[in-house]
């Protein structure tokens, strides 16, 4: 007996559906729909009507009414329409015929320029220029012309009614959902004139579903709202074959997002993506990758990303999307650690990327209508963050405690290098104490003349005043504005502290001590000797091994970071420019020089 196909279709249902999905991926619909529930049918819409909808976005549709696809469409963007201009927050719970008829008039109006489906009620030749307020207390007094008596989808009754709000936390703003629409679709006009999409609405296999994801946030999610507002989404197959993109990656310093149109994913499965890229950027992970293995780095912050996504139910995991509850937690640091010791394991997974390749870019991608560098990044990326957390809405959850310390972090920002290394001098090396001393006595109290006080006095002892080493990089690599900035924050400091003189050796391809060199001369009259290749160990060798340094006296390397391992057995310190890194792990503090 042959099996008999399609037994259970329903043609009705599914132009239903399809009508939904138009009004879902058209961008003036879209945030509203987020917010919207899926159309439901039941006996609660009247016999003669089409659909009604309620203030909560829930929208009841004929049971039996068949129509095309095209004509659910105008329905549903008739009764989306009534809540933007606020028709179901009037203070009349039952509206009457005039103001009812006068709604659906203003709706119809905008609809018509919109030309969006096919319209399922007679229009007529010309609407009103008046608003609906207006029109309804005209027709009040003079009654509703016949012409525009049945221009709603609810039949004899109200296309919209109040109802009492059944969800977590504040109703949505309809309002303020339609304006974030009206500037969505906008953007889109211009788009299309401009012949970068071919239509408002996305095309086939929901290819724009990044840009709608990318625009729930501005409108309805705060945490992250400001943060989606300054980023640019870039959707290029070629860009992303050739940079071999799966399925996205990010570059902070552009606000530029890289997405593979080609990949097929939900569009909760693109808000995961989006949020994940947003938070590598706004937490400046790129620029956190120290020296640590930057694939392994950022392996670490995807999954602390994800895990802190998936805790908030914000979209929805990818296939294959790393996480790993059992890091619940812990930092992008503390995971760095961990996985660092099973570095078999964690090189065969796969970021956003690709197997092998991070997500986080070091420079934007060169593509057509490329994005100029932003400036002040830390500035945007730390106030969008912490704007987004005062405003985010305790209705859609409480948020992970790391990803609220991040945030807050961010707004205390790192001590400036000079500073910090101001600290370092502080802490080891330890200023002359002054004492009182009856054997030069002191008159300088105006009011006593004749009484003889204590005079301040530094001991004389030499073996009592401090002191430091200095390994400096003379090598044909080192950065003469480097050497010169750091020089002259080592001489201000050392004034400070009263250090008379530091103990200089110069390395490039072998070490060349300069003894004690006072700290006035540090900064301006230093001569440098070599300019060769860089070894450092035989300076940090030669100042250990030095009879006339001190035993404990500490180490400060100055360096580009070019340079091999270097072993210090002893307290020190590294001065390397901001934009390089050591290729060790340094074990002694490392002060990053702007």
């Amino acid at each position: 007996m042959p099996k008999r196909k399609n037994s259970h279709r329903d043609p009705a249902w599914e132009a239903i559906h399809s009508g939904w999905g138009i009004i879902v991926r058209h961008p003036l619909f879209a945030p509203m729909a987020d917010w919207a529930h899926t159309p439901l049918r039941d006996d609660s819409c009247p016999a003669d009507g089409w659909a009604t909808i309620d203030s909560n976005g829930q929208i009841h549709t004929h049971r039996t009414r068949r129509a095309t696809p095209e004509e659910w469409a105008w329905v549903f963007a008739h009764l989306l329409i009534h809540l933007g201009l606020g028709h179901a927050e009037r203070d009349l719970p039952e509206p009457d015929q005039a103001t009812s008829t006068a709604n659906d008039v203003a709706v119809n109006r905008y609809l018509q320029s919109l030309k969006l489906g096919t319209p399922v009620v007679e229009l007529p030749s010309d609407f009103p220029a008046m608003d609906e307020d207006a029109l309804a207390r005209l027709w009040r007094r003079a009654g509703v012309p016949a012409e525009y008596e049945r221009l709603g989808v609810a039949g004899h009754v109200p296309d919209v009614h109040t109802a009492r709000w059944n969800g977590w936390g504040t109703p949505p703003n309809w309002a303020e959902l339609f304006a974030a629409g009206l500037s969505a679709a906008a953007a889109a006009a211009v788009e299309v004139a401009g012949g970068a999409r071919s239509s408002l609405t996305a095309g086939g296999g929901g290819r724009d579903k990044w840009d709608l994801a990318l625009g729930w946030f501005v409108s309805s999610y705060p945490l992250l709202g400001a943060i989606a507002a300054s980023m640019t989404v870039v959707a290029d197959a070629e860009l992303a074959r050739g940079w071999d993109i799966r399925v996205a990656a990010v570059n902070a310093s552009a606000g530029e997002i890289y997405v593979n149109p080609l990949t097929s994913l939900t569009l909760s499965e693109w808000r995961f993506v989006m949020a994940h890229e947003m938070l590598h950027a706004a937490l400046r992970h790129g620029e956190r990758v120290g020296g640590r293995d930057p694939y392994l780095w950022n392996v670490a912050a995807d999954l602390v990303i994800n895990g802190w996504l998936v805790e908030m139910g914000v979209g929805t995991l990818p296939d294959g999307g790393l996480y790993d509850p059992a890091l619940k937690g812990m930092s992008a640091e503390e995971v760095y650690d961990r996985i660092a010791t099973d570095l078999r394991r964690y090189r065969k997974l796969a970021t956003l990327r690709g197997v092998g390749l991070g997500d986080v870019l070091g420079h934007p991608l060169p593509h057509s209508g490329e994005a100029a560098r932003a400036a002040g990044l830390d500035d945007i990326y730390r106030r969008a963050l912490s704007t987004g957390l005062a405003y985010h809405d305790p209705a859609r959850g409480t948020l992970p405690a790391g990803l609220v310390e991040e945030i807050r972090a961010l707004d205390h920002p790192p001590l400036a290098w000079d500073a910090q290394l101001a600290r370092w001098f502080e802490e080891h090396v330890p200023a002359v104490e002054k004492t009182r001393t009856y054997a030069r006595a002191s008159r300088r109290q105006s009011g006593t003349p004749d009484i003889p006080r204590p005079g301040w006095i530094r001991p004389v002892e030499l073996e009592r005043l401090p002191t430091y080493g200095v390994v400096l990089d003379t090598s044909g690599s080192m950065d003469r504005e480097l050497l010169g900035e750091a020089l002259g924050a080592i001489a201000s400091y050392s004034r400070a502290r009263d250090v008379p003189a530091a103990r200089v050796v110069y390395c490039d391809a072998a070490a060349y001590d300069a003894g004690y060199v006072p700290v006035d001369d540090i900064a301006g009259r230093v001569k440098i000797h070599g300019r060769g290749g860089t070894v450092l160990q035989p300076g940090v060798d030669l100042l250990e091994r030095a009879e006339d340094f001190p035993a404990h006296g500490p180490i400060l390397l100055i360096t580009d970071g070019q340079c091999d391992v270097v072993r210090v057995r002893r307290e020190h310190a590294w001065l390397i420019p901001r934009s390089t890194s050591l290729p060790f792990t340094a074990r002694g503090p490392v002060f990053r020089v702007e």
